[in-house]
C-alpha cells in the first residue's frame, strides 16, 4: 500500500480509457499497432487536463501551509497556469502568473481563461524569463511584505510533490489494463516540464507495471529530460523518504525528433494531423503538446518503430491543452 501525502479532490478521475478503433485499423496494414487513448483531457472542464492531477497535491501542501497566494509560471498559453488560475478562484487564493511572452500577447486561449479567473498576471520576455528564479523570489518578498505568505509552484508544477500526481495515475492505469487484459509494450505521451513523465515513470515502478514510458518532447532535447527527471526523482526523494530505489529507473526515454519549429510552434503537418484525427476520432489535439506527441507517435509506428511480436497495444495519455488549440486556429486553414 502506497502511503500517498494528502490531496484535494480537484480532478474528475478515474478517466475514461478505451480504443482507438479506426486509427487502429488505419495502421494495421503497417505493423498491427493497436492504440488505447486514456482521456485526461477530461480530467475536468475548463481546468481539464494532467496538470490537475499534480495540483491536486500542491495545492493541497499550499494550504496545509497557511498560504492565501499562488504564484507560478509558464508560457504565454500554459495549461498549467490556466489551471492554477481557476483553482486557486475555486479555492479562494490568490493567484499571480509569471508568463513567457515573445511578442505583446492577445488575451485568448488559455490567457483569456486566466484573465477571466482573476489572476494578476506579469509579462516577460525570454530573456528576462531566464532569471525565473529571482522572478519568484521578488513576488514572494513583495507579498510577505504586504503580510501575504505565498507558495511558489515551479512551471508545469513539475517537482517532488507535484509527480506524485501521476504516481497515483500509474494506479489507475494499472487498474484499466488489468479490467482490459492489456499488456501494452508502451505508454506515451508529450514532455514539456517533465512532470507527468518522472512520474509515470515512479508510479509504474511502484505499482508493478512492466510496460515502457517513451515521451515525445514538445521542447528541448532528450538529454535535458534525463537531467530534469532525474533532479525531480531526487527532489521526491529528499521530500517523501522511502525505501524505493530511483537510480534503478531506467533512464527517461525521450524522442525529440517532433519538436518542429519550437515551444508553442507546430509544423503544417501537425496541424493536418489534428484535423485528421478529429475528424476520425472525435479527438481534440493542441498545437502545442498532444498534437506533436501524437503525431510522432504515429509517424514511429510508420517507420516501424513500435513493431512488437509480443504486444501490438500502445496507450497514448492525452494530457489535455483544448485551449490552447484556438489560440492558433488560424493556423488550421479555418
Amino acid at each position: 500500500m502506497i502511503a500517498y501525502p494528502d490531496k484535494l479532490d480537484l480532478a474528475q478521475t478515474p478517466t475514461p480509457f478505451y480504443p482507438l478503433e479506426r486509427l487502429s485499423a488505419q495502421l494495421k496494414e503497417l505493423n498491427g499497432a493497436r492504440i488505447w487513448i486514456k482521456r485526461d483531457d477530461l480530467t475536468g472542464a475548463a481546468t481539464s487536463g494532467n496538470k490537475i492531477r499534480k495540483l491536486e497535491f500542491l495545492l493541497a501542501e499550499a494550504l496545509a501551509n497557511g498560504c492565501d497566494t499562488v504564484i507560478t509560471s509558464g508560457g504565454v498559453q500554459s495549461n498549467h497556469c490556466r489551471a492554477v488560475a481557476l483553482l486557486g478562484a475555486q479555492l479562494g487564493l490568490n493567484v499571480h502568473l509569471l508568463l513567457r511572452s515573445d511578442t505583446e500577447p492577445q488575451p485568448v486561449g488559455n490567457l483569456l481563461l486566466d484573465h477571466l479567473a482573476g489572476a494578476t498576471i506579469n509579462h516577460y520576455s525570454p530573456a528576462e524569463f531566464k532569471r525565473l528564479d529571482s522572478l519568484f523570489k521578488h513576488w514572494t518578498d513583495h507579498y510577505q511584505q504586504q503580510g501575504s505568505k505565498a507558495y511558489s509552484i515551479p512551471t508545469g508544477g513539475s517537482n517532488g510533490t507535484g509527480i506524485w500526481g501521476y504516481i497515483r495515475a500509474a494506479e489507475e492505469l494499472a487498474a484499466d489494463f488489468a479490467r482490459h487484459s492489456l499488456n501494452p509494450q508502451a505508454i506515451v505521451h508529450a514532455t514539456g516540464s517533465g512532470g507527468t513523465q518522472a512520474g509515470l515513470m515512479l508510479g509504474c515502478y511502484m505499482h508493478g507495471i512492466q510496460t515502457a514510458v517513451k515521451a515525445y518532447a514538445v521542447c528541448d532535447n532528450s538529454a535535458y529530460f534525463v537531467h530534469k527527471i532525474n533532479a525531480d526523482l531526487k527532489d521526491w526523494k529528499r521530500r517523501y523518504p522511502s525505501e524505493i530505489d530511483i537510480s534503478s529507473l531506467k533512464a527517461a526515454a525521450t524522442c525529440d525528433d517532433y519538436i518542429g519549429p519550437g515551444y508553442g510552434q507546430a509544423g503544417p503537418e501537425v496541424f493536418e494531423f489534428i484535423k485528421q484525427l478529429a475528424a476520425l476520432e472525435g479527438i481534440l489535439l493542441d498545437p502545442v503538446y498532444t498534437g506533436k506527441a501524437f503525431f510522432g507517435l504515429v509517424e514511429d509506428i510508420k517507420k516501424g518503430k513500435y513493431a512488437n511480436d509480443e504486444s501490438r497495444d500502445i496507450v497514448f495519455v492525452h494530457t489535455g491543452g483544448l485551449f490552447g488549440l484556438f489560440a492558433q486556429q488560424q493556423n488550421l486553414g479555418y
